[in-house]
């Protein structure tokens, strides 16, 4: 008999917002995270707006001596981690250290780390490179710091699976407490690719929008006029537990995590396969894993990257899951408001999920302006819902055909 996993904290930041609420209130009110970017000079980039953690102060998390030996994908690792904790009321005493682990993916790492560590050798030689450039750069060091801060003793991993990492890490993260092998995991995905290279590199992939005078208006999942992604940055932190040992500390439990598929495309190293068969897949696997009908589905929070092939695409995989009650479920891309988080995508679209769970509230997809023939599902354009929804699904896919599905129940 698989236990029970319920979800007691949700740990958001983002380009809407610096903490899980604030997050909530800008999503639902329709505000877009996206701008000009600031943390290099874009002359000559085709693309130069991104979704940043604007005014985000690391020291409010980590002490001045210790920011150089951490990239921004850790820093804001930990700063989602300490919202998540908070909401959750958890503190990891010696007796449940064990028990507790953590698990934090990312797509890229710490490319910002990279290219500063680079940018030295290339002037003065290896003698400039800094012992701390590998543990401030490698993905699982975002799950290492989050454990040494807490004390988290337990299983301890991270994923890299491009746009499906952190919605693999919880997955996974589900899947060892259901079976027994931690009562308690911290787990989700951060990423800080607002780099020369990281913006260079996706543009020259021409996967990026070019709409620069109208950063706001960028990021349009599922209109006839999208032209690409948004870069974001930014963590999405889950506090799961086992629901005998959330009872047993008396946590405030916000949702219950009940499904998650895993699914390969085994098409394209970029390109989702024909008539969506991977999205397909894999969200039948994460309902068929919970164990209820596609009809029971209330929500979708839609991978939605604003691709002109992307959307076209995952919106034939939902068609096939649904069927004829494709067009009475909603669906939303919250990347028209955060961008993409590429590897954080997956745990902030978790959260967000199960807060729409919570307030019974439905995010929009805003900039839904242009009605697309291959696009014609319900997006919940460009104003939040109130709705009666029991179950919700939160959807990543990530270069080289890998797909995760997440499935989660509202609580009481």
């Amino acid at each position: 008999m698989s236990r029970r996993v319920v979800v007691t904290g949700v740990g958001l930041v983002c380009g809407c917002g610096i903490g899980t609420e604030e997050v909530w209130r800008n999503l639902l009110a329709g505000k877009s995270g996206i701008g000009p970017v600031t943390h290099f000079d874009t002359t000559g980039f085709d693309c130069r707006i991104a979704g940043e953690v604007r005014g985000f102060d690391p020291l409010n998390w980590v002490d001045k001596k210790e920011l150089k030996k951490m990239g921004r994908f850790i820093q804001v690792a930990l700063a989602a981690s300490d919202f998540a904790m908070r909401m959750a009321g958890l503190t990891i005493t010696p007796e449940v250290a064990n028990a507790a682990g953590v698990y934090i993916g990312s797509g890229i790492g710490g490319f910002d780390v990279i290219e500063r560590e680079h940018s030295k050798y290339l002037q003065g030689g290896p003698g400039k490179i800094s012992p701390f450039f590998i543990p401030a750069a490698i993905v699982n060091l975002a799950s290492g710091h989050v454990s040494i801060r807490y004390g988290a003793k337990g299983p301890n991993s991270a994923t890299a699976t491009a746009c499906s990492a952190s919605a693999h890490a919880v997955g996974d993260a589900f899947k060892i407490i259901q079976r027994g092998a931690a009562e308690v995991m911290i787990a989700g995905g951060a990423e800080a690719a607002v780099t020369p290279m990281g913006i260079g590199g996706f543009a020259a992939m021409r996967a990026l929008s070019t709409r620069n005078d109208e950063p706001e208006r960028a990021s349009r999942p599922f209109d006839g006029q999208r032209d690409g992604f948004v870069v974001g940055e930014g963590a999405g932190v889950l506090i799961l537990e086992s629901l005998e040992f959330a009872e047993r500390r008396g946590a405030n439990i916000v949702a219950e995590i009940v499904g998650y598929g895993m699914s390969g495309d085994a098409h394209h190293i970029t390109q989702p396969a024909e008539g969506g068969d991977g999205g397909y897949r894999v969200t039948l696997a994460a309902i068929q894993d919970a164990k209820i009908t596609p009809q029971e589905v209330g929500y979708v929070n839609a991978h939605g990257t604003s691709t002109p092939i992307g959307d076209a695409i995952e919106t034939s995989a939902l068609k096939r899951v649904f069927g004829d009650h494709a067009k009475k479920v909603p669906v939303s891309s919250t990347k028209s408001m955060t961008g993409h988080l590429l590897g954080g995508a997956g745990g902030l679209e978790a959260g967000i999920s199960i807060l729409a769970l919570r307030d019974q509230i439905l995010p929009p997809t805003i900039n839904y302006e242009n009605p697309d023939p291959a696009c014609d599902l319900d997006y919940i354009p460009n104003q939040a819902r109130k709705a009666d929804v029991r179950y919700a699904v939160s959807n990543s896919f990530g270069f080289g055909g890998t797909n995760a599905s997440l499935l989660f129940k509202r609580w009481g």
